[in-house]
């Protein structure tokens, strides 16, 4: 809905009374039982689109008293006043010649119920023509002082709308000049004030002239920053000094305070953040920074239940403390125990600072895996190093100590037992890894435009730790797209591959998969790829690509429709392809997917149902 807006320069027209209004305010003046009170009934406007009628709907004095009971004399003077509160709120828009005629009908029936007919409710019909509209002719928008030379400024000038040519639409106009203002005090330039504000609409020529000048004054730079916990301290304040990355004295810029946020929320320690420039407090042109902060809760406790085909029922326990000490350090221990499947792990943190923001993290994890096709136990020991290269970048440089044991379940041929031989095997890797993160979205929660992935890159050598030499690339991205306000399109796809020459060597927490919620839908999780018995092994290298279109309602609930393909393969792909539909839902914490879906490449392939919930790039 707009708010009513008036237009910068107001032209007096005549006003002609419509012979039906003069009547209608004689016949109250002359009888008496005219002089009794009315119900105003149904307001119907003619001739605009939704956005101009919603406009004209909240000016007018009518829709006010609709259902209400009002005298003769007040009706009339409401209907008198209908043309000129319409006109006012097109004007907006950049209409400012419409044709508007007003008409009074009785509507029939008995409003009041008393059998008097003059008691009806009065329905009103506003038939419009908005006519033609007013356009800008010349416009002088302009930044003088300091700010002039600003090239970020000089962009925002560029980009004003409206432009000449365009139509005068005072909500676009107010837009473009409120935010250069914005840009003005992002980037410092707190004194900034307009010279020239005005807009001049002529009528007769349907034109409009826009002067908008703005002096900057002089440019602030960054003062001193000072941080507060309250109502107590629990991190060094060094530490927290060490996120400023610019230097008192340089240039102001509401873009290093925003940075500054992020770091701290990121770091986790606070459950409220205050960031507050003080230019009132300004010295020579220096706005000090107050950074007031509120600790968080020192423990994260989690417990929940799980359920999966292959893993069985479970729960899941963990306990963080967002800070042992005053250092900042970070522990974590969590275990995810389920009939066939168990995971235990226990990470401690150091916050880092040098070279990027980040942390230097240790983890021992501890599996073990026993379902009906395969028993494998792990152990990894990861030193790892976090860093923050840029807003959408995101990278993770880590070593990692494996051993592992695993064996596939092999039926003996012996129908009158239930034994089944395993052939175990063990491996020990130490290698290196590189993942990269980049995520470039409008919204990481439910994105409607952007592209997100990651890039993984690790190699282990021979006699060097490693029981195999081998080198892997595995790289997944997800491109975005919004159609309307209500549907979405998503491009996924995956790409992995394993140069060694000893695959039958490498464990498979090194292997590649394909099948499951996140790659092949139509297909169990890791069932597409080489096999023993019934089993996906893991391949050296796998494909999958994905379409997916979504719609939502009004309700946040929605439908999609999908198509997966791709293959984990070790010489040549094996493609299998699976098509299905779901339902969505744009929960609080991010979308929840509900899909039925049919592999294509078995006439007697079952249904597989799939139930994933979050963003994933």
């Amino acid at each position: 809905m707009l708010p009513r807006m008036r237009a910068p320069q107001r032209v007096t027209l005549p006003r002609s009374h419509p012979a039906i209004l003069r009547a209608f305010a004689l016949a109250a003046l002359l009888s008496p039982a005219l002089a009794q009170a009315i119900e105003v009934g149904a307001v119907t406007i003619v001739g605009l689109d939704e956005e101009m009628t919603e406009n004209v709907r909240v000016s007018l004095s009518l829709e006010q008293a609709q259902g209400r009971d009002v005298s003769f004399r007040r009706l009339a003077y409401m209907l008198r006043e209908a043309e000129d509160e319409t006109r006012e709120a097109l004007e907006p828009f950049g209409f400012y010649s419409p044709t508007i005629t007003v008409e009074r009908e009785p509507a029939s029936g008995n409003g009041s119920g008393t059998g008097d007919p003059r008691r009806a409710p009065v329905a009103v019909t506003i038939t419009v023509d908005p006519g033609e509209p007013v356009r800008i002719r010349h416009a002088n928008i302009a930044i003088l002082g300091e700010g002039a030379r600003d090239r970020y400024l000089a962009e925002e000038l560029d980009a004003f709308a409206p432009a000449p040519g365009a139509i005068l639409d005072h909500p676009v106009y107010e837009a473009s000049k409120n935010r250069i203002s914005r840009r003005l005090a992002q980037r410092g330039y707190f004194d900034a004030d307009f010279s020239a504000r005005r807009v001049e609409v002529t009528r007769a020529d349907h034109a409009a002239d826009i002067e908008l000048v703005w002096i900057s004054g002089e440019r602030y730079d960054m003062g001193p920053t000072t941080f507060t916990q309250t109502p107590q301290e629990v991190i060094d304040p060094g530490l927290l000094e060490r996120l400023v990355y610019w230097e008192q004295g340089e240039y102001y810029h509401q873009g290093r305070l925003d940075r500054l946020r992020t770091s701290l929320q990121r770091l986790d320690y606070f459950g409220s953040i205050s960031i507050d420039p003080q230019p009132d407090n300004a010295v020579d042109h220096q706005v000090p920074v107050q950074v007031t902060l509120t600790p968080a809760p020192r423990k994260v406790q989690t417990a929940g239940l799980s359920y999966g085909t292959d893993s069985g029922a479970g729960f899941r326990l963990g306990e963080e403390r967002r800070y042992v000490n005053r250092r900042g350090h970070k522990a974590l221990v969590q275990l995810d125990w389920a009939q066939r499947r168990k995971t235990a792990t226990l990470q401690y943190r150091i916050p880092a600072f040098a070279w990027l923001d980040g942390w230097y993290a240790i983890s021992l994890q501890g599996a073990d895996e026993q379902t009906r096709y395969i028993d494998s136990r792990r152990l990894e020991l990861v030193g790892s190093r976090t860093g923050q290269y840029s807003r959408n970048l995101n990278l993770v440089a880590s070593l990692h100590a494996l051993r592992e044991r695993w064996g596939y379940v092999v039926d003996d041929g012996d129908d009158a037992t239930d034994d089944l031989a395993r052939d175990y095997r063990y491996a020990t890797f130490l290698y290196p890894s590189l993942r990269a993160e980049y995520i470039d979205v409008d919204d990481r929660l439910f994105p409607r435009e952007g592209i997100g992935g990651t890039l993984v890159l690790r190699g282990g050598a021979e006699g060097v730790g490693s029981d195999a030499s081998f080198g892997q690339l595995h790289a997944r991205a997800t491109w975005y797209r919004g159609f309307g306000e209500r549907n979405r399109l998503i491009v996924r796809g995956e790409l992995g591959t394993t140069s060694t020459g000893a695959l039958t060597d490498m464990p498979p927490s090194l292997r590649f998969y394909a099948g499951g919620d996140r790659s092949i839908r139509g297909y169990d999780w890791r069932e597409v790829g080489p096999r023993i018995g019934d089993f996906a092994i893991g391949a050296k290298h796998v494909t999958t690509a994905s379409v997916e279109f979504e719609h939502y309602f009004a309700n946040s609930f929605g439908f999609a429709v999908f198509a997966d393909s791709g293959s984990a393969y070790d010489d040549r792909p094996d493609w299998r392809t699976g098509v299905g539909a779901g339902v969505r839902w744009a929960s609080p914490v991010g979308p929840l997917r509900f899909d039925i879906a049919r592999g294509l490449d078995e006439p007697d392939s079952p249904f597989t149902l799939h139930l994933d919930i979050g963003t994933s790039f």
